[in-house]
């Protein structure tokens, strides 16, 4: 079964995290997991580029390690890094010392203070120790642009079907990710429908100073 927006069960376990911004406006957030990646990083970097939109990139620390100048990259055109953790581990099957320890070895690549746990999970003793240092940033429109057999079709319907104002959305920098395929006809979709894009910074301040919510109920 596959989930579009994260259900009560998150809100519950999370209530701190943030899921959307908190605003009345057309405001959009687009972020990235999993990058960088030496074949979809630089064309999703050209597409933000030609629309002049920044974004938010949770970028896995073993890959940034493993490509510096994707890293620069991203950070020259004034996008926003978060942290994926080193090993992309699930909180569920990982003791609390080791996933803590990946996240924090990650952040010497990626980010200290913004936090997305790989699919979504952790524990609550994770949750307790990392919300000291990092801020957790979940979604609220999972597009499952990673999964081949839900098809890209599906996924830009998705998008279009599920925005709403302040909706963070998630897509995936990999080279198996339909995401390069649907961006620009979601933003030029999005652009005329009255939305904008905007993002959350790396000391988690949004542009504009807008307020994040925490936990809001849908």
């Amino acid at each position: 079964m596959r989930f579009f927006r994260p259900g009560f069960p998150a809100r519950w376990l999370y209530p701190d995290a943030t899921f959307r911004i908190k605003t009345n406006c057309q405001v959009l957030c687009l972020t990235f997991d999993d990058g960088p990646d030496p074949f979809s990083t630089p064309q999703l970097l050209d597409i933000l580029r030609k629309h002049n939109i920044r974004a938010l990139f949770f970028c896995n620390g073993k890959a940034a390690e493993e490509y510096p100048d994707l890293m620069n990259q991203i950070r020259s055109d004034s996008h926003a890094i978060g942290n994926h953790g080193y090993n992309h581990l699930d909180g569920w099957k990982t003791d609390s010392a080791t996933y803590i320890n990946d996240v924090i070895m990650a952040s010497e690549f990626t980010s200290g203070n913004m936090f997305r746990p790989p699919f979504g999970r952790l524990s609550m003793k994770q949750k307790r120790s990392l919300s000291k240092t990092f801020k957790l940033i979940l979604w609220d429109i999972m597009a499952y642009d990673f999964d081949r057999d839900f098809g890209r079709d599906k996924s830009l319907r998705i998008l279009k079907n599920k925005i709403r104002p302040g909706s963070i959305i998630v897509l995936h920098d990999t080279a198996s990710s339909s995401a390069n395929a649907i961006l620009e006809e979601f933003i030029i979709f999005a652009k005329k429908d009255g939305y904008r894009f905007e993002i959350i910074d790396d000391s988690f301040n949004p542009i504009r100073n807008r307020i994040i919510e925490k936990g809001e109920k849908s």
